[in-house]
């Protein structure tokens, strides 16, 4: 059995004294007590899974550094980038744009094109890490492939993230529980006729989580029962009740693996002309419009 240090319980005056006999008895007590549980181990094929969606999350971070290089060197050689380029979709306009500046001394476009030279390469790496994974995930585990990419908001490569980080959702009796490993539960002290929130919980998988939240957004374009309880929120309340759209996100998740249904054409049809009838209403409280659009 392995158990997460911070889960055995403990008393404070094991904090002030910790010594490996008192830690081998409370271990010990726990465990015939019953209050330990073990967490869930992945299998050697899913530990290689999750290396390679957590190489393709450094080359993201990768991506994101050399693109703030480059434009911090525009920026402290006073080159200002035209409006129709200032956006974080970088274009090959762009790049042709960024390879065409004139410099005032040779040195200085050396340097912007050793800069181009390392986008060009991690941008090409970038991509060829997603579709190695979506190709893997569509080849070994088919039918959970598609059954998560069936869900509104969720794409190849979330599907991924989620088989790799997770492994089977079958193991997560109910839609809370999942959402507890997630880390889309809320962070609460209460005590008395005293409460307080302070966001959600530290304990989470932090890159499943933001990719979860990114999908939710995806999916207020494409659900209409989504669309529908978003616009009821009040403005001040909107980022409470999108942590809510994720947990819908997250149910369909638990749901879709549980019962093997995929969304059917004739629903997303449905819904695709219930969002054409409702396209009109975007400048209502809570408009979700300057989201994206394709799916995660």
């Amino acid at each position: 059995m392995v158990v997460n240090p911070a889960d055995v319980p403990r008393t404070d005056k094991q904090s002030h004294q910790k010594t490996d006999v008192l830690d081998c008895r409370n271990l010990a007590k726990q465990l015939q007590s019953g209050h330990l549980r073990g967490i869930y181990i992945p299998d050697q094929k899913q530990d290689y899974l999750k290396s390679l969606v957590r190489q393709r999350a450094e080359t993201t971070r990768q991506l994101r550094k050399i693109k703030c290089s480059i434009k911090a060197l525009l920026l402290y050689h006073g080159i200002e980038i035209p409006k129709e380029f200032d956006n974080p979709n970088w274009s090959k306009a762009f790049i042709e744009w960024i390879e065409n500046i004139p410099w005032q001394e040779p040195v200085g476009k050396l340097c912007m094109e050793s800069k181009i030279r390392l986008l060009k390469v991690i941008y090409q790496e970038y991509l060829e890490l997603a579709n190695q994974l979506r190709s893997y995930c569509r080849k070994n585990h088919k039918k959970d492939y598609y059954l998560l990419k069936s869900i509104p908001g969720v794409g190849g490569y979330l599907s991924s993230v989620v088989l790799a980080e997770v492994g089977d959702l079958r193991r997560f009796n109910k839609e809370t529980q999942f959402a507890s490993f997630v880390g889309l539960v809320p962070n609460i002290r209460n005590s008395g006729m005293t409460e307080n929130v302070f966001g959600v919980t530290p304990r989470c998988r932090d890159l499943l989580r933001s990719y979860i939240i990114e999908s939710a957004w995806v999916a207020l374009r494409l659900d209409p029962e989504i669309q529908t309880y978003y616009r009821k929120t009040p403005r001040q309340e909107s980022k409470e009740y999108h942590h809510k759209n994720c947990k819908k996100i997250i149910k369909q998740n638990v749901v879709s693996n549980k019962k093997g249904n995929t969304l059917s054409k004739k629903l997303f049809k449905r819904n695709k002309s219930r969002l054409q009838n409702t396209a009109g209403n975007s400048s209502k409280k809570g408009s979700y419009k300057g989201k994206p659009v394709a799916a995660f």
